[in-house]
C-alpha cells in the first residue's frame, strides 16, 4: 500500500531497535566518563569513549555524537562569570614572555586566583599554577582570604615537586599583590627563579592560566556553591587530580598533562608567544 514490502517495513523497524540499543549502549559510556570528567565536552567525549567502542565493536563519529548528546540534552552549556581578584601591587617587573617560543616543561610557569562560592564564609579562593608547556597544574592551595599566604602555598607545592633542573625558568603572573608580596618575591629570588608580569588590561597576558580555571569551573563542576570549606577542598583536589592524569588535552593532541610533563609523550607543538598583540581591554 505504502510502496514498501512486509520484509523491507521489518528490517527497518530491526535497524531502527538496533540503532536505539547502540545509542543506550553509547550514552552509558558517556555516563562513565562524566563521572569523573561532569562537563566533558562532546569532541573529547569521542576520544575517551574510543577504547569501549571498540570492546563493543560500536562507531560513531562526531556530528552523530553531537546529535545524539543534543536530543538528550547531554550538550555541555558554557558558562561565564568574573569577580576581580587582582589587586594591584607596587611591585612590576618586565613581561618576559613576548617572543617566547615554549617547548618544554618548567620553561614557563603561569598563575592566577579564582574565586569559589560557598554557604559557610560565603567565599574561598584558589590559587592554581601551571606549567605552561605542558598545562599541569603543578601546584594549588585553596583559602580563605586573598591573601598572600595562599599564593605561597601553592608555590611552595610546585616547587616540592619541581626536578633538578640546569638553568632558571619564567614564573609568569599578573600584578596582583599576592605575587607582588616580599614573601613570594623572596622565595623566587631565592630559587632563580625569573619574575615575569603582565601589562594591565592584556588579554592575552594571563589567557593560559584563565583557560585552566575556566576548564575546571565549567568541566569540573567548580562553579557550584559549596557547603563548607572541606567539601571545597575535596572538589578542588579530585578535580585538579582528573585534570592532571585522566583529561586528553586539544592543545597537546589529546594527551594528558601528566604525560606531557614527565616527558611520557613528545608530540606536543611549541608554544608560540606574540611579540606584541592588539587586544588591550
Amino acid at each position: 500500500q505504502f510502496g514498501i514490502t512486509r520484509q523491507a517495513h521489518y528490517q527497518k523497524v530491526k535497524r531502527e531497535v538496533q540503532r536505539q540499543a547502540e545509542d543506550e549502549i553509547i550514552l552509558e559510556m558517556v555516563r562513565q566518563v562524566r563521572r569523573k570528567h561532569p562537563r566533558m565536552g562532546a569532541r573529547k567525549l569521542l576520544f575517551k569513549i574510543q577504547p569501549m567502542l571498540a570492546t563493543e565493536d560500536l562507531q560513531i563519529g562526531r556530528d552523530r555524537l553531537f546529535s545524539l548528546l543534543r536530543e538528550r540534552d547531554m550538550l555541555v552549556q558554557p558558562k561565564k562569570a568574573y569577580r576581580r581578584t587582582t589587586i594591584p601591587g607596587y611591585w612590576r617587573t618586565p613581561n618576559l614572555l613576548p617572543g617566547l617560543t615554549i617547548s618544554l616543561p618548567n620553561q614557563v610557569w603561569v598563575c592566577d586566583i579564582t574565586y569559589l562560592e560557598v554557604e559557610v564564609g560565603r567565599f574561598a579562593y584558589l590559587f592554581l599554577l601551571m606549567d605552561l608547556y605542558s598545562r599541569f597544574i603543578v601546584g594549588w592551595h585553596v583559602a580563605t582570604s586573598l591573601a598572600a599566604d595562599g599564593a605561597v602555598d601553592s608555590l611552595q607545592m610546585g616547587l616540592q615537586q619541581l626536578p633538578e633542573i640546569e638553568k632558571s625558568f619564567i614564573h609568569h603572573s599578573d600584578h596582583g599583590v599576592q605575587y607582588t608580596s616580599r614573601s613570594y618575591m623572596e622565595i623566587l629570588f631565592q630559587k632563580g627563579i625569573r619574575p615575569s608580569m603582565g601589562e594591565v588590561g592584556n588579554c592575552y597576558d594571563n589567557i593560559f592560566a584563565e583557560r585552566v580555571i575556566g576548564t575546571l569551573k565549567n568541566e569540573y563542576c567548580l562553579d557550584a556553591r559549596f557547603t563548607d570549606h572541606n567539601q571545597v577542598q575535596m572538589a578542588v583536589k579530585e578535580a585538579i587530580h582528573y585534570y592532571n592524569t585522566d583529561r586528553p588535552h586539544l592543545s597537546l593532541n589529546l594527551a594528558v598533562p601528566i604525560d606531557v610533563y614527565l616527558g611520557i609523550y613528545h608530540d606536543v607543538s611549541p608554544v608560540l608567544i606574540p611579540e606584541s598583540v592588539s587586544c588591550i581591554i
